[in-house]
């Protein structure tokens, strides 16, 4: 199966781009490289200056690229499956409203974009596919949709007994299995990670960090940041359009200096460019500028993280959650049975706590820009 990079960031900040780019270097350097686009702006095409259809098109030699129609996916796929349930349920005993309700998916567009990429992926055809996503706050849920939907499965098998008589069953267990091999996909860090687009501005850079906390809390591994549209510095020039171009790049050189000294010191820089990057050749030439001869897969040799470190102290034991945090970051903690709820700026996540600890309390807890301790003592409280 091909290595997966979904690429997103804050609406505007060039990620359909980067994506591009990074295709293109990998392509130019003879890897047979699929670009697809599940964000529903339907830009992708538009970056190569030429039209996409769902059906990979080739762009370059080993270089294909692909826009998903989550839309036609549903109407192809989804509205089956959702009429076999809604009468199902209906000849359940459920009323028509009830059984309308229930086979109500939130999010069914993006789950099978997900899909559609996955399906891709298992092909084989490449040693790649590099993912366009849409901006971070549909990413966030396209990537939380295969645990969230559980949820709704849940619910499905309650009536497992009245919908076997008609069938109906296997449908549903047959989805719960592809979910549960997404959500595997997803979380599989040798093959799949996630690159952060953003821009040298306070309000990107805050969305940024919160994005890296939520996809941590998921499992999902970030394994780079590239800073877009830095703008040059204007060394020898005079006149007013210099002073603008001196302040503004002094905001974001603090900027950049604040990301660093936040436990983000690795991350890759593109300049600002005066035309529009559209085309081949200009998008070889930002992916020569963002990763020259390094492999643009290449996450600088760093192995992924657990998400969970243990460690004996006297006494008990410190558990640490490695959550990349902003330094404004608003952090909740609670003991649900042998889980810990772990909530991060809004994104919340039950973690099942490692067996040497679910005998013991929780006894205080800090956190930094290396994520939470957490601390436990012996004995139950």
């Amino acid at each position: 199966m091909s290595r997966l990079r979904l690429f997103t960031g804050k609406g505007g900040v060039g990620k359909t781009t980067l994506a591009a780019a990074t295709a293109a270097g990998l392509a130019a350097r003879g890897r047979k490289t699929l670009v697809v686009s599940t964000d529903p702006a339907h830009s992708l095409g538009d970056t190569f200056a030429r039209r996409l259809t769902p059906e990979p098109t080739e762009v370059d030699s080993c270089l294909s690229g692909a826009q998903v129609d989550s839309r036609g996916l549903v109407d192809a796929t989804w509205q089956e499956l959702r009429g076999k349930l809604r009468s199902a349920l209906s000849g359940a005993g459920l009323d028509a409203l009830e059984a309308e309700e229930l086979t109500v998916l939130p999010g069914v567009d993006e789950l099978l974009a997900l899909t559609e990429v996955q399906r891709l992926a298992e092909t084989g055809r490449w040693d790649t596919v590099v993912v366009d996503c849409g901006p971070t706050a549909e990413t966030l849920r396209l990537l939380s949709l295969p645990e969230a939907v559980s949820g709704y499965l849940n619910r499905m098998f309650g009536w497992q007994a009245k919908l076997a008589a008609r069938g109906t069953v296997e449908a549903v267990k047959r989805l719960a299995a592809h979910l549960e091999s997404l959500r595997a996909l997803l979380t599989d860090a040798e093959r799949t990670a996630v690159r952060l687009v953003c821009t040298p501005e306070r309000v990107v850079v805050a969305e940024t960090h919160r994005t890296l906390s939520a996809l941590a809390l998921r499992g999902i591994r970030v394994d780079g940041v590239i800073v877009n549209r830095l703008l040059p510095a204007p060394r020898g020039w005079r006149g007013p359009a210099a002073s603008w171009l001196r302040a503004r790049r002094g905001q974001q050189d603090a900027v950049l200096a604040e990301l660093a000294g936040s436990g983000l010191a690795s991350f890759a820089r593109v300049e600002h460019r005066a035309i529009e990057p559209v085309g081949l050749d200009a998008l070889r030439e930002i992916a020569a500028e963002l990763y020259g001869d390094a492999d643009p897969l290449s996450d600088n040799g760093s192995d992924p993280v657990p998400l969970l470190q243990i460690s004996e102290v006297d006494g008990g034991y410190q558990l640490r959650v490695a959550l990349p945090l902003g330094r404004d970051a608003e952090v909740e903690l609670a003991r649900v049975d042998d889980d810990l709820a772990i909530t991060v700026d809004g994104f919340r996540r039950l973690v099942p706590l490692p067996e040497q600890v679910r005998a013991c309390r929780i006894t205080g807890a800090e956190s930094g820009p290396r994520g939470l301790v957490v601390s436990f003592t012996e004995g139950q409280g």
